[in-house]
């Protein structure tokens, strides 16, 4: 792939690495799309998993309509319920994260602020995690906040044969913290978990057909089917590790209008990464396309041992 900027029908795609990430002009979001410029945005999310959208003053209605130009939308999230008028957006804010994950900064044993997923995948606990997820930002700070994003297929690839024909087989189980589903009941009825499901090791993409690593590189919860703990703990720790190697990354930059799409299923992400070290408002609105259950290159589908699936709106 080149790393010149692509000019294509109706836009233009400027890749921002050559392995991940790059920016889209030429549209205006608060317009309907074209067929052939939602296929043009299907094949740049194939090439670069990460897409960044510039000087979108966009509504609510604005970023659903354009999240259905790849699929049915899902409630906000499996544990926390989105906006009372629109259930399929949730809203956070950096304040969110700094009482979640209050610490000591004056203690210099304490594990430094992060969010307590780290880097992760979007909601993995579930069987059929969503295909995209679609963030906009609302309230943007002049600085900070910015969003981090790794291609979990390239750190697959450079793999070596050894390893990849290790993992190829490998199944895991993951789930939901039971921190995690402390709240109210939700205003729709759904169970806010818990939450536990088996997805293989090496996910096999529903578009390109190309593997990539699963898992969640900041998680340290699960374990490989069928492994003694060790074993397990062996293998997991390796996978997270070359899931974040620098040269795979893709850092976000948030400006005023700034709204970013990413592929759930090839890349994972972590931000905003330096919430606790700033005071300005910050406040972010996101939507997810519905997925289907991860397949694994043997065959292998996804599949939940508590909990229901993630279902779409209506």
């Amino acid at each position: 792939m080149s790393a010149a900027v692509k000019t294509q029908t109706t836009i233009q795609i400027a890749p921002a690495t050559p392995v991940i990430g790059a920016e889209v002009t030429g549209l205006d979001l608060r317009q309907p799309l074209k067929p052939e410029t939602v296929a043009e945005i299907r094949q740049a999310l194939n090439d670069w998993k990460v897409l960044v959208f510039r000087d979108q003053e966009i509504s609510d209605e604005d970023q659903l309509r354009f999240g259905r130009y790849l699929g049915p939308l899902t409630p906000a999230h499996p544990i926390a319920e989105g906006l009372p008028d629109h259930p399929e957006i949730w809203e956070r804010h950096a304040s969110d994260y700094v009482e979640r994950n209050r610490v000591d900064l004056n203690i210099p044993t304490a594990r430094g602020p992060r969010d307590s997923n780290g880097w992760h995948i979007d909601i993995t606990f579930v069987a059929n995690p969503s295909s995209y997820s679609i963030l906009r930002g609302v309230e943007i700070p002049p600085y900070g906040g910015d969003t981090l994003f790794t291609n979990l297929q390239a750190a697959y690839e450079n793999l070596s044969p050894q390893i990849k024909a290790l993992i190829d087989g490998l199944q895991y189980v993951n789930g939901a913290s039971a921190y995690d589903m402390q709240g109210p009941p939700r205003r729709d009825g759904r169970k806010a978990g818990p939450f536990v499901s088996v997805h293989p090791l090496v996910r096999v993409h529903p578009m390109t057909g190309k593997k990539s690593l699963f898992i969640s590189p900041g998680g340290r919860s699960g374990h490989i089917v069928g492994m003694k703990q060790r074993e397990s703990e062996a293998i997991l720790d390796l996978v997270r590790g070359e899931s974040i190697r620098p040269e795979y990354g893709f850092r976000v930059h948030w400006a005023p209008g700034t709204l970013v799409i990413w592929d759930n299923q090839a890349t994972a992400h972590a931000g905003p990464i330096d919430y606790a070290h700033f005071s300005a408002k910050r406040v972010v609105r996101r939507i997810t396309v519905a997925g289907e259950l991860p397949q694994g290159p043997d065959g292998f589908r996804s599949h939940p041992l508590e909990g229901e699936l993630f279902d779409v709106i209506g």
